[in-house]
């Protein structure tokens, strides 16, 4: 059974960076296609970024395009957020996602309910 855990998360000032990581254990995710979501108070968990399965295709949201940049290094087992000029609204709960066999379409890793696979979740918040 395979787990996730996500570090990374904190308090920063709005234009800051920070860089979350997944990392896996239990088995390996070398082959799984992965992603990022993150969920505010009050608020429908809403995806951020997603990776194919060999690092060669990645998809964003709007508000994470041009900011964020998904990565992975699967000898590390281990995905990355490196995220850029935060805004206020970033602040919400990230939480890393993956699945074996989730074929990398825009429609359906964009969905959390393809995936099987879930961190704990970081928080990140952003002071304005």
């Amino acid at each position: 059974q395979a787990q996730l855990v996500e570090s990374g998360g904190g308090l920063v000032q709005a234009g800051g960076s920070l860089r979350l990581s997944c990392a896996a254990s239990g088995r390996t995710f070398s082959s799984w296609t992965l992603g990022w979501f993150r969920q505010a108070p009050g608020k429908e968990r809403e995806f951020v970024a997603a990776i194919n399965r060999i690092g060669t295709s990645t998809y964003y949201s709007d508000s994470a395009k041009g900011r964020f940049t998904i990565s992975r290094d699967d000898a590390k087992r281990t995905m990355y957020l490196q995220m850029n000029s935060l805004k206020y609204e970033d602040t919400a709960v990230f939480y890393c996602a993956g699945d074996p066999n989730l074929l990398f379409f825009p429609s359906r890793v964009s969905s959390p309910n393809e995936y099987d696979y879930w961190g704990q979740g970081t928080q990140v918040t952003v002071s304005s």
